[in-house]
């Protein structure tokens, strides 16, 4: 490979690329948790290997005029940049972290578009907290405190690893596998993904009576906005909902209807019309080990739910759970484009992109009223052990994020980790404020509760 290979932005990065926005930048945010310190030139050495074994992170925007085609990433030898920092320790260190993760973009004309920040010593009050916001104000007292805890063993040298990462050009997943790949060149240990969980191939079911795609869906009713530009965001811990042996659903169509339900109360509370719900759901198919392909690698479907179904009583819960079960497994066995046709069409490269941008832009703020409600990104039980050797171990917590510009304004990003759910929402300022969130969290917690029904 060699400095002047180019490759042309796939569809996913090119629309991503037309719509960026200053004041909410279009970041991917990882956050990993270790129980022991980490040696800064032996990780720099590790991770630096590890981008070579995967080369194609190593790209950057290549320059071109107005009139051009397409857009194209240009593959380097080398990173142009230092992608390891490690912050100055400090009360508010993993804090601050967290906020440059949202506000500050790795820049796409630099290879490469991400950058891994150490923050080093995070003790109790800030690394092992089970709730924190950026905003910022303490973690609610009441319901939930006691569970929400983590384990006491998490010491006072926890290390905290964070990934800020340009989405348009990759994906938190992606991400991940390279951070795996350094963890295994650091410490020495196999960090070889575990197989999923095999589950009985069942023909998809149709789904009956569900909302037609054409129907403007309720967007999420406006909390406490703040005058300040962005995103905040709050992560949590919470236990694993519990699923009966041989129920037809899974943990990802619990995290569904908890998230469906949470917005349908929200939305109650706020005095909006009851309207269908439409979530974004991404469905990644990659596999996870070496040969992973590295860029932005899901496809988006969206999950309907009608007021209807939102408004039953709590011994209905089981018929909701199966019902959602069949549109998300009939919505993963489509064979479809990414983005879905209209994006290929609108990318094709028979007009200068700068036409092609301009036309983008305004088909979004056309099509703003149809989108989806919000975006549920359910990354799983992570498939790596992020084992980092015997003095940083283990990774007990991992958190991601992802954008959450207007106008759906919200994100709802979780992941598991060492028998633990870990759940980020992430909202625009403009619709929402920190006390709105930490609502929010209260309210998907209590309703994913109630999805620990017997089927």
């Amino acid at each position: 490979m060699t400095p002047s290979t180019r490759i042309p932005f796939p569809v996913v990065d090119e629309v991503s690329r037309h719509c960026l926005q200053e004041e909410e930048p279009e970041t991917v945010h990882i956050e990993v948790h270790l129980p022991g310190p980490l040696d800064q030139s032996r990780l720099r050495k590790a991770f630096l290997e590890a981008l070579h074994r995967h080369p194609r992170i190593l790209m950057r925007e290549a320059p071109g005029g107005w009139y051009r085609r397409r857009y194209e990433w240009e593959l380097t030898a080398e990173p142009d940049v230092e992608v390891v920092s490690f912050p100055s320790p400090g009360r508010n260190a993993l804090r601050d972290a967290r906020t440059r993760a949202l506000v500050e973009a790795p820049p796409l004309s630099l290879s490469p578009p991400i950058r891994l920040e150490v923050v080093e010593g995070a003790g109790p009050a800030e690394g092992s907290e089970a709730t924190d916001m950026v905003g910022l104000h303490p973690p609610l007292k009441g319901r939930g405190e006691l569970r929400d805890q983590p384990p006491p063993s998490r010491t006072q040298n926890t290390t905290v690893l964070f990934l800020t990462i340009n989405h348009t050009a990759l994906d938190g997943p992606a991400c991940l596998r390279i951070l795996a790949t350094a963890a295994e060149i650091y410490g020495g240990k196999d960090n070889s993904p575990t197989p999923a969980p095999t589950r009985p191939q069942e023909p998809p079911t149709p789904p009956e009576n569900t909302p037609s795609n054409w129907t403007r869906p309720a967007r999420v009713a406006q909390g406490t906005p703040e005058n300040s530009p962005g995103n905040g965001l709050l992560v949590t811990e919470l236990a694993l909902p519990h699923r009966p042996k041989g129920s037809p659903y899974t943990v990802n169509d619990q995290l569904m209807v908890a998230t469906a339900l949470t917005i349908a109360h929200w939305n109650r509370e706020h005095g909006e019309a009851p309207r269908p719900l439409r979530i974004t759901m991404p469905v990644d198919d990659r596999p996870r080990d070496m040969t992973m392909p590295i860029g932005n690698g899901t496809r988006l479907v969206e999950v309907p739910f009608s007021p209807t179904e939102l408004a039953r009583k709590p011994e209905d819960m089981p018929d909701l759970l199966s019902r959602t079960a069949q549109r998300t497994r009939a919505l993963k066995s489509l064979s479809r484009p990414q983005l879905g046709h209209g994006a290929g069409v609108l990318t094709a490269p028979v007009t200068p992109v700068s036409w092609r941008a301009a036309l983008t832009r305004g088909l979004r703020r056309a099509a703003a009223p149809w989108t989806s409600t919000t975006l549920l990104s359910n990354i799983g039980r992570i498939p790596y052990p992020l084992d980092f050797g015997e003095e940083a171990g283990r990774a007990h917590a991992v958190w991601f994020s992802a954008p959450a510009r207007m106008p759906r304004g919200l994100t709802v990003t979780t992941a598991s980790t060492a028998g633990r759910l870990h759940l980020a929402l992430r909202w625009s300022r403009a619709l929402l404020g920190h006390g709105d969130g930490a609502h929010l969290r209260d309210l998907f917690e209590h309703y994913l509760h109630t999805t620990e029904v017997a089927p």
